[in-house]
């Protein structure tokens, strides 16, 4: 099973990266533009804090010491640990939420693949599941930080009762877009607020910043096709991960593309998220390699923004399917949206972390849905993509409304 998996993950990353290079060379100078157009940095705050969760937070420490290990030198040994964290979570992979993104501010709206109903049920439970296996990640990690209430490796009840409250935080925003787009804004400030604090706390100056960031880019950069398929099973769990992200990411976040061309929307999505993550594994790594102890104010400050992360990821797929799914808060009412938001995610969250349920599961069903889609269009709307000449004239109409009042 496990050569399998690996061979279908492969597959999706070089399909990805295909369709990333197609699309950018066809529609070089296209202007895209959403349905909602925002600012850039509201867009890049949007994707940043809806396409990562907590796993950036709690993760890095945990995971430092396994890279480092001599034992996983046939693994891991081609560049330093700093490299290969940046490598699982930066850069390249940002590539297949630009792919979604402009897929569905650009070319969805032609070919309609995602309105045909069986694939419009099965993406909903992608969105769904994928839900469930965020509130599981924090569920399983919460005892690493915040081992004050318990013995630092048991999932107790009090943790339960958090992840409840962090569905139900999440399902309450998912009613209003604006509550969505504030939220996305806010984690991002505070998330800039926790790198600036642990910086200092840490004591590593300027100086020690510029040593980390230039590890970082020369073991990243001079190894960066390592990194475009599976290194060994744990990678491949990260790469699948990312799978069962992009496309509902990419749905949900194509609405506020605000009229960059198609190349600065790519270079956008490459860069200016990986800033802050290259920075803030800089400072995680300069913890680890000195021995600098988290517990106590660190590690609650880590958690306060963890769970910020995981309510803006949760309350942004919630908002997806429930749009797509017709269960809107003014179809069933408040109260009964956010009932059935809550029973459904928490169950799964349970389901996911006595691990009947996986993520290379739901990955390998979206890389299914990526080859379907092309087979589609090759098929019966090559005419139709291939005369796309710009984003959907509503959608223009909207922008120049908006740029006007600017």
């Amino acid at each position: 099973m496990a050569g399998t998996l690996s061979i279908i993950i492969s597959f999706g990353i070089l399909l990805a990266l295909a369709l990333v290079t197609f699309c950018t060379i066809k529609w070089w100078n296209l202007r895209a533009i959403g349905v909602t157009p925002v600012p850039l940095f509201t867009f890049i705050a949007i994707l940043f804090t809806s396409g990562l969760d907590v796993g950036l937070i709690m993760f890095p420490l945990g995971e430092f010491p396994t890279y480092a290990d001599p034992e996983n030198a046939g693994d891991y040994g081609f560049t330093n640990p700093l490299a290969i964290e940046f490598g699982f979570w930066g850069f390249l992979i940002w590539s297949f939420y630009f792919l979604t993104s402009f897929y569905f501010c650009i070319v969805e709206p032609h070919v309609k693949f995602f309105q045909i109903p069986f694939v419009r049920i099965l993406n909903n439970i992608v969105i769904i599941g994928t839900c469930a296996f965020t509130a599981s990640l924090f569920l399983i990690y919460l005892p690493f930080y915040i081992p004050e209430m318990g013995d630092g490796e048991t999932v107790i009840t009090t943790f339960y009762l958090i992840v409840f409250c962090v569905i139900l935080a999440a399902a309450y925003s998912s009613t209003d877009i604006k509550f969505v787009r504030i939220l996305s804004v806010g984690s991002t400030f505070l998330f800039v607020a926790l790198i600036v604090m642990m910086w200092l706390y840490s004591g590593m100056g300027v100086g020690g910043m510029a040593s980390n960031l230039g590890e970082l880019t020369s073991g990243y950069f001079s190894n960066i096709h390592k990194f475009a398929t599976p290194i060994n099973e744990y990678h491949e769990f990260y790469l699948f991960w990312w799978f069962a992200w992009s496309i509902m990411i990419g749905q949900f976040t194509s609405r506020f593309v605000g009229g960059l061309k198609t190349q600065h929307l790519l270079l956008a999505l490459l860069i200016i998220p990986s800033i802050p993550l290259a920075v803030w594994f800089s400072v995680l790594y300069f913890y680890f390699t000195n021995g600098i102890d988290t517990t106590g104010l660190l590690n609650i400050a880590m958690v306060i923004v963890g769970v910020t992360f995981v309510i803006n990821s949760l309350d942004s797929l919630i908002r997806l399917y429930s749009d797509n799914l017709s269960l809107t808060p003014a179809r069933l009412g408040k109260t009964w949206y956010i009932v059935g938001n809550v029973a459904v995610l928490f169950g799964l969250t349970l389901a996911f972390q006595t691990q009947w349920l996986q993520i290379q599961w739901i990955g390998a069903v979206v890389v299914g849905i990526y080859l379907a889609c092309v087979i589609y269009i090759l098929l019966l709307k090559r005419a139709d993509v291939a005369a796309i000449k710009a984003s959907p004239e509503e959608n223009k109409l909207d922008f120049d409304k908006i740029e006007a009042v600017r």
